[in-house]
C-alpha cells in the first residue's frame, strides 16, 4: 500500500513511519488487531505455519500484527535487528536474564539499579543455582575483578535509577566479549534518543515502555532488543512458552506514543537542565545530580556515550526525610508518583517508595539517603516548574 523503503531515515521520521503494516483498507493510523488467534486456508497451511515455512501469525502470545509493528519501529529507532515486546519493563528484564542462564552460571550486576531489578538478581537467581556478584559498576576495575570462568551475563542501568550514576558501557561490553558473556543494558533513563547501547557494544537493550515511550501514564509495557540470532535462538522459546508478551492494545498505544517521543523528550530534557541549574547551589540542597551538567561526577563518560542529558534529576536535600517530605508536600505543579517519563512532572522519595525494600546498607551503597528525591520532568511550562521547586524549598525549616 506504500512505496518500499529505499533509504535509512533519521530517528524523528522512523518514530512515525517505521514498521507500518497496513490492511486492505489502507488506514492512516496503525490498525489494532484485538485477536488471540489466526485462521489458515487449509490443514497444509497450518502445518507450514507451525513448521516455520510460512512466516504468518499463529497466536497473539507469540506474535501479533500490531505488536509486530511496535517491535519493528523500536528496532529502527534502536538500531536492533529484532525485538520482543513484553507486558511490563520488569517482564523484559526478567526474560532477558532468565532465558539465558541455568544453575551454575554466574551473573554480574551493577549495584545501582531499580529495586525490582535488584530483587530479580539478588533474590530470584540464587534460588535456581545461579551465582551472583553485585558490584559498584561505576568503577571499571570492579567488573574485571568480578569475572569468573562461568560468567554468562552482565547487567547495568546507565544512567541508574534513582541516582543517575553512569557506567562506561563500551568498557563493560569489551570485557563481556572477552569472556563470552552477554551485556544487558537498561536504557530507560537515557531513552533511545540520547544513548545507543548496541552501538557501544552491548548485546541486549531493555526498556520499560511504560515510561517515556508511552509518556502519558496509560499502559504498562516493556521491550527486549538484540540481534536476530540471539532473539530467535535464545529468547524466542522462553518467550513463547512463559507468556510475557505485550497486549496488542498496549502496543497500539505505544505506537502512538512513539510518534511524539522526539518532541516530548527533547522539551522535557530542556526543562530538566534549566531546573537542575536553578536548584544547584541552593542552601537547602546538598547536591543536584543531572547528566547534562558539567559537575556530574562522570561527565567525561557522559560526553562519550550520551548525546543529551535526561528528563530525570536527583535532588539530595540536607535535612533528610523531614526536608524531603516538606519539599514534596509544598509542590503545587509537580505531582507525587513513583512513575516517570510522563507528560506530567512527577516526584518520589526513593527510600520510602521505589527502593524501600532494599536494606539500609544497599541503599547507602547506591547513595539513596533519606534526603534524596527523584524528579521526572514533564511538559509543563519550564518557568512554572522552576518557580514550583524554588518556592517549595522555602517550606524546609
Amino acid at each position: 500500500m506504500t512505496n518500499p523503503k529505499t533509504r535509512k531515515f533519521r530517528p524523528a521520521t522512523e518514530l512515525i513511519h517505521a514498521g507500518s503494516l497496513r490492511s486492505s483498507f489502507a488506514e492512516t493510523s496503525e490498525a489494532l488487531f484485538l485477536t488471540q488467534g489466526f485462521l489458515y486456508d487449509s490443514a497444509e497451511a497450518a502445518e507450514a505455519r507451525f513448521n516455520g515455512e510460512d512466516p504468518g501469525f499463529i497466536y497473539s502470545r507469540y506474535a501479533n500484527p500490531t505488536t509486530d509493528m511496535f517491535e519493528k519501529r523500536m528496532c529502527a529507532l534502536e538500531g536492533a535487528e529484532d525485538a520482543r515486546a513484553t507486558a511490563s519493563g520488569m517482564a523484559a528484564v526478567a526474560a532477558a536474564i532468565l532465558c539465558q542462564v541455568q544453575a551454575g552460571d554466574h551473573v554480574i550486576s551493577a549495584q545501582a539499579v531499580f529495586g525490582s531489578c535488584r530483587y530479580i538478581i539478588e533474590s530470584v537467581l540464587p534460588r535456581y543455582g545461579v551465582e551472583v556478584s553485585i558490584i559498584d559498576g561505576s568503577k571499571p576495575e570492579n567488573w574485571e575483578n568480578a569475572v569468573r570462568p562461568n560468567t554468562k551475563v552482565m547487567f547495568l542501568e546507565s544512567p541508574s535509577n534513582p541516582t543517575l550514576e553512569i557506567v562506561d558501557i563500551a568498557h563493560v561490553a569489551r570485557l563481556a566479549n572477552s569472556v563470552g558473556a552477554k551485556l544487558i543494558v537498561d536504557n530507560v533513563f537515557a531513552t533511545p534518543l540520547f544513548q545507543k547501547p548496541l552501538e557501544l557494544g552491548a548485546h541486549i537493550v531493555v526498556y520499560s515502555t511504560t515510561k517515556h515511550i508511552d509518556g502519558q501514564g496509560r499502559c504498562l509495557g516493556g521491550i527486549i532488543l538484540s540481534d536476530k540470532e540471539w532473539i530467535e535462538g535464545t529468547l524466542q522459546e522462553y518467550f513463547r512458552h512463559t507468556g510475557p508478551g505485550m497486549s496488542p492494545f498496549n502496543a497500539w498505544v505505544f505506537l502512538k506514543g512513539l510518534e511524539t517521543l522526539n518532541v516530548r523528550v527533547r522539551q522535557q530534557t530542556y526543562s530538566a537542565g534549566k531546573i537542575a541549574d536553578a536548584l544547584a547551589g541552593q542552601p537547602q540542597i546538598a547536591r543536584v545530580i543531572y547528566p547534562g551538567r558539567a559537575d556530574h561526577p562522570q561527565a567525561d563518560i557522559i560526553a562519550r556515550q550520551m548525546s543529551g542529558g535526561s528528563t530525570m534529576i536527583a535532588i539530595d536535600l540536607k535535612g533528610g526525610k523531614k526536608a524531603a517530605f516538606a519539599f514534596e508536600n509544598a509542590l503545587q505543579v509537580i505531582l507525587m508518583s513513583n512513575n516517570l517519563g510522563d507528560a506530567k512532572s512527577l516526584i518520589t522519595h526513593p527510600a520510602t517508595t521505589t527502593h524501600k525494600n532494599l536494606s539500609d546498607e544497599a541503599r547507602a551503597e547506591q547513595g539513596i539517603g533519606d534526603g534524596l528525591l527523584r524528579l521526572s520532568v514533564g511538559l509543563e511550562d519550564t518557568d512554572d516548574l522552576i518557580e514550583d521547586v524554588t518556592e517549595a524549598l522555602k517550606a524546609i525549616d
